[in-house]
């Protein structure tokens, strides 16, 4: 139990959880003058009813039973934690408390008044009423004197809070039981009509979400809160849109499953997700019915410590494999991983592998010793305008080292081969298409020859990856703008990054060798929309500058190259492509050393090859892939779907 201290400041629990950071003030500060009111409520309440001409003739209690009546209160007071801060003054817990302590003192009062024969032996049960409204005022003054203390400071931000559940409630208490706090709350608004006019901690309901700009308005606040956990994104950009005019900030709390064992505080509202401003739904993937060929297996994730490849990390030690070999050749970011993982960054376990897949020695090496059973490779260069300028670096670690790791996999018995690639290998036209595009085609021939399950997976845009477009908005941003567009119509997908690491995973699962799985990532969003909408959420005042598309970049990404057909056999969200082979021997067309323009256009010319005609005329075609392109098509039911036989619309003839 809290105890005074001599030092300045100490946490001070709020109901719910909330914390405050306070100077505590000693003890007798506010428990003395407390215990004191209650030592004289008894005394007067007696001596006041004893007069009263309704009770009878007058009989005031003897100066005995006053003692008692004090020693009575401060005892049952004391034993039920009244005076020594077990409660927090004038809170319903205290409340209840106060309220058995007084009916406790009452019936002694009135067994003491029977056994001394005093007069007016219910006297006490008459003035117990009385009695607690004297206690309760006081509680309620010292309450008020201390929430006046807690409360934020003039200069803080005026924000409406829209939501008044449980949670707007515990947004509006903690931020104002937080004299620290960046918000003052000075409105509520919410869609249930029943809650207009109520009052949480002082401040109203003054209305519904479409009364939110007029209540910003007579308010002068400059903020919102989105007080509604299990707000979906259409809420809260209907929020920003609604206020995008006023230039008000938007804030959020945390989604409902984060909250579920704990209360809200100041330290929660946070800035909009990027990803709530997409209009996109998140894909909803089952991890766990999938990971069956991960637990109890040898795993090894190449880059590592990069966005993808730590988050693959994170999924797949959930699936509790034998043994997950993180590589990566940034030691920097194979701290962090570990970090993440197992709450230390020792760097002492030889699970840790610092690598280059340029050197096939090293890998060759590393794959001797942990001997895994599958391998998921997300080590590439990614940044499209750098390897525009220097395409060699691209052809060395996407092209060469992506062969390096898929033959030491094949020479070391791995029997499941994930290779991560990207939308811009679909009909590429950059430096870094072209590279993914062929690392797509190795993987395919190296499972043609060697018979291990090698497939690749395509995504888009991963929300804050590093290098990701809203990742630079929100530095821009910070920095006070301008934020860069490279063109006013530009579009790209998007998905978050536990998203796109889901599918990596189910596609060791469902994809079959030499394929490449892409996601249904629904519409293409506009990059000058969610520029809009994240200025208009953090920072009102910044502008936005067109820059122009850089060499390489595509106004519109495609996640289909051409000739190839959008088949789901086995998952709704999945498309299944084939991919044709690229023999190695061909790569020797690519010398490093070879001058940029002409080490580009043989890039271009092996990368453009044409797609593979989908009707099981090529060994690596997986056969469920065959069949639904030959007319038959799979059970929906099921994420591990049998065939059955049932024909399929014929395609559209060419030019329809």
């Amino acid at each position: 139990m809290p105890t005074a201290r001599s030092t300045s400041t100490a946490r001070l629990l709020r109901p719910g959880g909330l914390t405050t950071h306070l100077p505590r003030r000693p003890v007798w500060c506010v428990q003395v003058p407390i215990a004191l009111v209650d030592a004289a409520a008894w005394p007067l309440a007696l001596a006041l009813l004893g007069m009263d001409v309704l009770i009878g003739t007058y009989a005031p209690s003897t100066p005995a039973v006053a003692a008692a009546a004090v020693a009575l209160q401060l005892g049952t007071g004391a034993a039920s934690g009244l005076y020594t801060r077990r409660w927090r003054v004038g809170g319903y817990d205290e409340a209840y408390v106060l309220s058995r302590s007084v009916a406790a003192c009452a019936v002694l009062l009135v067994v003491l008044h029977l056994a001394t024969a005093q007069p007016l032996p219910l006297l006490p049960l008459v003035a117990a009423p009385l009695v607690l409204l004297a206690m309760a005022s006081a509680r309620w003054v010292a309450r008020r004197q201390t929430d006046r203390r807690l409360r934020p400071a003039e200069a803080a931000t005026r924000v409406v809070v829209v939501g008044a559940g449980e949670a707007g409630r515990q947004v509006v208490e903690a931020m104002l039981h937080s004299p620290t706090s960046p918000y003052l709350p000075v409105a509520i608004v919410d869609d249930d009509r029943t809650k207009t006019g109520l009052s949480i901690g002082g401040v109203p309901v003054l209305g519904r979400r479409d009364a939110l700009v007029d209540v910003l308005r007579t308010r002068r606040a400059s903020g919102v809160v989105v007080a509604v956990p299990s707000a979906d994104d259409e809420l809260v950009r209907d929020v920003v849109e609604r206020v995008a005019p006023l230039g008000v900030v938007v804030k959020v709390v945390p989604p409902i499953d984060e909250l579920l064992t704990r209360a809200v505080s100041v330290a929660d509202i946070h800035p909009v997700d990027p990803a709530d401003l997409l209009g996109r739904p998140v894909a909803d993937l089952d991890l766990a019915a999938v990971c069956g060929y991960l637990a109890g297996r040898r795993v090894l994730v190449t880059g590592a410590g990069g966005s993808i490849g730590s988050e693959l990390c994170r999924q797949i030690n959930r699936c509790s494999p034998e043994r997950l070999v993180m590589l990566d050749r940034d030691e920097s970011a194979l701290h962090g991983v570990q970090l993440s993982l197992e709450g230390h960054a020792l760097l002492d376990d030889r699970s840790i592998v610092v690598a280059d897949i340029r050197d096939s020695q090293r890998l060759s090496a590393v794959m001797a010793e942990h001997r895994p059973h599958v391998v998921f490779h997300a080590a590439a260069l990614k940044h499209l305008p750098l390897l525009e300028m220097h395409p060699g670096e691209a052809v060395k670690t996407n092209v060469l080292g992506t062969l390096n790791v898929l033959e030491a996999s094949a020479a070391w018995g791995v029997e499941r081969f994930v290779n991560i690639s990207t939308d811009k290998a679909a009909d590429p036209c950059s430096v870094l298409g072209y590279s993914k595009r062929l690392a797509e085609q190795l993987t395919t021939w190296v499972a043609c020859e060697t018979g291990m399950v090698a497939l690749s997976v395509r995504f888009g845009n991963v929300l804050g990856s590093r290098g990701s477009v809203l990742v630079t908005f929100a530095e821009q941003i910070r920095q006070g703008g301008p934020v860069t567009v490279t063109d006013p119509d530009v579009t790209r997908f998007f998905m978050t990054v536990e998203e796109a690491v889901s599918l990596v995973v189910q596609a060791g699962a469902v994809g079959g060798a030499g394929e490449a799985l892409i996601l249904d990532m629904g519409r293409p969003v506009r990059i000058l929309d969610v520029a809009r909408r994240m200025v208009e959420t953090s920072a009102p005042q910044v502008r936005i500058e067109f820059t122009g598309l850089r060499p390489g970049e595509k106004l519109h990404e495609d996640l289909f190259g051409p000739g190839e057909c959008d088949v789901r056999p086995v998952h709704p969200l999945i498309s299944h492509v084939a991919v044709p082979p690229l023999d190695p021997e061909e790569l020797r067309a690519l010398a490093p050393s070879t001058p940029d323009a002409e080490l580009v256009r043989r890039m271009r010319s092996m990368a453009q090859r044409g797609a593979v005609a989908l009707h099981g005329a090529h060994p690596f075609v997986a056969p469920e892939v065959a069949h639904a392109q030959a007319g038959l098509r799979l059970e929906d039911a099921n994420p591990f779907h049998r065939l059955v036989a049932t024909p399929l619309a014929p395609p559209a003839p060419a030019g329809a």
